[in-house]
This record gives C-alpha cells, sequence and structure tokens, in this order.
C-alpha cells in the first residue's frame, strides 16, 4: 500500500518512502517514488522439502491378457473369454469388490510380416485387455497373481504400492517441508549478517496430493505358480513427500 502526499511543486513524495526507491515519470513530468525495490532486497526465498517413509496399504495390479488368431474377432474373443475367468476369480474367490476392478486398456490389432516379394501382409491379429485391481491384503499380493496367471493371464505388467489415504501423512509432510525452510533461511540469514524476520508467503508445491512414490519393491514370477515356487512379493516402504516455497522477511 502506497501513502500519497500532496504534490510538491511537480513531483509526488511517496509517505512510505524507503531508501532505494524506484521512480517513473508520469503524466506531466510528474515523478511517482515507489520503496518496492528496497523490499525486494530485504526478502529471502527458499524451497522447503518434507519427506517421510512409511508402510503402504494397499497394492494396484496390472493384470493383462494377450490372445493371437487368425482373425480379429477370434482373438478378441479368446482374450475375453479369459478375462471373464479372471474376473469371475477375483471377485469369488479373492472377494474383491467390482470398485477395485477396472479396465485400463484393450484394443486388437493386426500383426504384419514383410518381404521384398510380397511386401507388408497380415499374419493374424492381437487382443489385448489389461484390467488394474486395487487390494489391500498385501501379504496375499503374490498368490493372487499367481492364480490370476492359473486363470489365463499372461501379461503382468506392474505391483505398484501405495497409501491409500493421503491426507493422514499431509500435515507430517508439511511440518517437515516448512521446517527445512526455517533451517535454510536461518542460514542464508546468519550468513548475510542479518536476521530472519516473519513469514509473508508460502504456497505448496504440490498443492492438490503429496508425492507418493515406491521406496522398494519387487515381484519375481514364476509362470508355473507351483507352491514350492509361488511368486514373492515385498511391498517395502513408500515415500510419502511434498514442498513449500516460502518467502521470509530479512531485519
Amino acid at each position: 500500500m502506497k501513502t500519497w502526499l500532496k504534490p510538491v511543486g511537480s513531483v509526488l513524495i511517496a509517505g512510505a518512502l524507503l531508501a532505494g526507491g524506484t521512480g517513473v515519470t508520469g503524466l506531466g513530468g510528474s515523478t511517482t517514488v515507489y520503496a518496492d525495490q528496497d523490499v525486494q532486497r530485504n526478502v529471502i526465498n527458499v524451497v522447503g522439502k518434507g519427506e517421510i517413509s512409511v508402510k503402504p496399504d494397499i497394492a494396484y495390479l496390472s493384470i493383462g491378457v494377450d490372445s493371437q488368431a487368425a482373425t480379429a474377432q477370434s482373438a478378441q474373443k479368446a482374450t475375453a473369454d479369459k478375462i471373464q475367468k479372471i474376473t469371475a476369480l477375483l471377485k469369488t474367490t479373492w472377494k474383491i469388490e467390482d470398485k477395485d476392478i477396472k479396465s485400463t486398456t484393450f484394443y486388437v490389432q493386426p500383426n504384419y510380416t514383410y518381404n521384398e516379394k510380397d511386401g507388408q501382409k497380415v499374419t493374424g491379429y492381437t487382443a489385448h485387455h489389461t484390467l488394474q485391481v486395487s487390494y489391500r491384503d498385501l501379504s496375499k499380493v503374490g498368490q493372487l497373481l499367481d492364480a490370476a496367471s492359473g486363470a489365463g493371464a499372461n501379461n503382468i505388467e506392474s505391483v505398484q504400492f501405495s497409501v491409500e489415504n493421503r491426507d493422514q501423512y499431509e500435515a507430517q509432510v508439511i511440518e517437515k517441508a516448512m521446517a527445512n525452510a526455517d533451517l535454510k533461511a536461518g542460514a542464508i540469514a546468519k550468513a548475510a549478517k542479518r536476521q530472519l524476520g516473519v513469514v509473508l508467503v508460502v504456497s505448496q508445491g504440490d498443492a492438490q496430493n503429496p508425492i507418493i512414490y515406491a521406496e522398494s519393491s519387487m515381484a519375481k514370477m514364476d509362470t508355473a505358480g507351483t507352491a514350492d515356487n509361488a511368486t514373492s512379493v515385498e511391498p517395502g516402504e513408500v515415500k510419502v513427500s511434498t514442498q513449500l516455497s516460502v518467502q521470509y522477511e530479512m531485519k
């Protein structure tokens, strides 16, 4: 906010004028003086980062089926039959609800060969269908994958571990990020032989959701799915992180 005094000659003087202000020539040759430049010289801007490691409580499994046939219709039907069988298994045997099973990818495409004599030629078709399954009993993820393979799944694309309710960790990572920002800003002020003042502005870089990613996970698949060589999946830990852009006053 700028407070104005009455004109003195042809110059307007800012009532809140600080040393080092900038001047802008206005109509009639008058000059308006601002204190913004000095304010900008007396702030510290830092980015604080906060991160915690937690145990995951949900796994997202990508379970797919690929089928090949001479015609697109045959390939599609073969894939649909296997997906139907897998879906029934997940719902009945594994008690997974409809809301936790959804299709993410589906396509039917031709397969080609090429040679100089005949050029490009269609040799058949591949149909692909992927289900994303949300599963919360992490101790049985490997068994579920083996069961899906036994029902016809031949394309286990990924297993991703995460936390379902991110809000429960957000306050913790924000506090850590703010403490990190305080530490950085304090060190900068000390190095400049100044004192750290109040916080002026704070913004969260990932305000919608804190970032969640897996620290370590391992899936050792055994397509045979035998009892002695069952799939082993270790959820490990996931990290929840956020960052804050913080502006401080520097005294």
